[in-house]
């Protein structure tokens, strides 16, 4: 029995602190209102641009090497300079093939003259077989003689042609206009056929930038290279290796016939054009690619953004003053502004700051988290 008091003694005392809680949380009243900032969302023309390693190429690039072989015997421009389409660059020991030509006419000459006698015999032959006054014998042998002269003279002048050919090969011009390098070889040195490298020549205007895509891209670039005549300006933006924008516009020139099994790649080439020469063969640049999702987008400050178990909330202010808590949809960031593609809209009031207090409901009020933070001055 007395056990039995002692419970009912204890529940009541529980009873009666329960209770005084309860009055001294009605008598504080509702925790007071978090100041906040609110930011308006607003929709803008939100312009970005991916970006991707990319690799400055000529799109017409040779290596100048000797046909024939010899010595050089003359070197004809200054390195590095801009040489027109069929300027001579090099010269090779040419009195050789220059006598190899003469004795080549020579003997066309000869067979010409030889063949020239087969045709006056066969004519005289074939009149006099037509009186029957000679053996049909002597003009066959006349005919064959004569085509015999003839395939001589066709030989010859095969033989004419490859002396001609060798004493050009014994120049090396330069086969378009672009900008030579710096020789490989000097005067006197010895060259041999096809293996010798004397320079390379580069064309410098337009120039093409080559950087690689993954196939499931490959869609989204061939739109780009079908919309290419349209607005071309505002697609392809090159970024050199010290920062600055290239100003000069691109377009995509090509993308390669097929994927690379070994990296699931696929190589695309873009064309800018280089009229002051600012673009060389082999630069590093950074290639920035306009991108699918630019437009009239929703645009908030991105301090408004937190992030919980891999998602992204934002708090906006609700009806009667109050943090309403929502998931959204983040697109790319712009600098200070992030691109929100759903759980906001135009005109949402966003909150930025006094985030760190906020719940879900609870009560807002705008003004200064800062100022709010400040200790109240003392009652008097």
């Amino acid at each position: 029995m007395k056990n039995q008091n002692l419970v009912a003694g204890g529940l009541l005392s529980l009873l009666l602190l329960a209770g005084c809680g309860k009055k001294e949380e009605e008598k504080a009243g509702p925790p007071p209102a978090t100041p906040v900032t609110l930011v308006e969302a607003r929709t803008i023309a939100a312009v970005y641009y991916d970006e991707y390693p990319a690799t400055a190429v000529a799109l017409n690039s040779v290596e100048l090497r000797s046909q024939v072989a010899g010595f050089i015997t003359g070197i004809y421009f200054k390195e590095g300079e801009v040489v027109p389409k069929g300027k001579t660059l090099y010269e090779i020991d040419r009195r050789k093939y220059q006598a190899a030509y003469q004795q080549a006419l020579a003997g066309l000459r000869s067979v010409r003259a030889s063949a020239q006698n087969a045709k006056t015999n066969l004519d005289r032959y074939q009149r006099l077989a037509q009186q029957d006054a000679i053996a049909l014998q002597i003009v066959d042998n006349a005919a064959t003689a004569y085509a015999t002269a003839q395939a001589q003279v066709a030989e010859a002048q095969a033989g004419v042609d490859a002396a001609r050919t060798d004493l050009d090969y014994s120049l090396i011009k330069a086969p378009f206009s672009g900008r030579i390098g710096i020789s490989q070889v000097r005067l006197g040195s010895q060259v041999s056929p096809g293996s010798t490298l004397l320079n390379t020549i580069s064309g410098e205007d337009p120039v093409g930038v080559d950087f690689v895509v993954t196939e499931s891209a490959l869609g989204r670039f061939a739109d780009l290279q079908r919309r290419a005549g349209s607005n071309p300006d505002s697609l392809f933006r090159l970024e050199l290796s010290d920062g600055t924008m290239y100003p000069q516009p691109g377009r995509i020139l090509a993308i390669d016939r097929g994927v690379d099994q070994q990296t699931g790649t696929v190589q695309i080439r873009v064309q800018f054009p280089n009229p002051k020469r600012e673009l060389k063969d082999g630069m590093s640049t950074v290639l920035h690619v306009l991108n699918r999702q630019s437009g009239q987008r929703v645009v908030i400050p991105f301090k408004a953004v937190t992030e919980q178990m891999g998602e992204n909330f934002v708090f906006v202010a609700g009806d009667s003053s109050k943090a309403e808590q929502r998931k959204v949809q983040l697109g790319p960031r712009l600098r200070e502004q992030i691109v929100i593609l759903d759980g906001i809209k135009a005109g949402d009031q966003v909150i930025t700051e006094g985030i760190q207090r906020l719940r879900d409901g609870g009560a807002i009020q705008a003004g200064t988290p800062a100022a709010a933070a400040a200790p109240a001055p003392a009652a008097k």
